[in-house]
């Protein structure tokens, strides 16, 4: 489902997890990925998912959820599938004492008005910035070493 998340997303060619890579993440020696999976009653099979991680809020103190990717097949939307799961990962932020569930969702996304609905607000004002292929390679290389971790 998460090559069907990559072609919904208009962005199939740039999806390249495999089945081990996954399964590695969630289930390897120190897992830092986690899943949870919305099941159709009818048929016991899978029609969505939720991967997420843990973040850190250093002015809250606490820990939160990024949601990662969320995906329900078109068949299922409509269901509450996608609902269960993020009603999910709202209960083990209570659980937990975790301050914010995030997560990022394209403009054109129609689910928007789903989040919207659900009392999730759009943060405008945040702008995000990432580094990758060439750009990543030449700031490891920049400069003096770093201090060690």
């Amino acid at each position: 489902m998460v090559h069907q998340l990559a072609d919904f997303e208009r962005a199939a060619d740039q999806c390249l997890l495999s089945e081990a890579q996954l399964r590695d993440a969630l289930f390897g020696a120190a897992p830092a990925l986690f899943g949870h999976v919305a099941v159709d009653p009818a048929t016991d099979e899978p029609v969505g998912f939720a991967l997420w991680f843990l973040n850190f809020s250093t002015w809250a103190g606490v820990h939160g959820i990024y949601l990662e990717d969320l995906y329900v097949q078109p068949t299922a939307r409509g269901t509450g599938a996608g609902r269960a799961l993020l009603r999910a990962l709202a209960l083990l932020c209570l659980e937990r004492g975790y301050a914010r569930l995030d997560w990022w969702v394209l403009n054109w996304n129609p689910a928007r008005d789903f989040y919207a609905a659900l009392g999730a607000a759009a943060l405008d004002e945040w702008i995000p910035y990432r580094l990758t292929g060439d750009a990543l390679r030449r700031l490891a290389a920049s400069g003096s070493p770093p201090p060690p971790a």
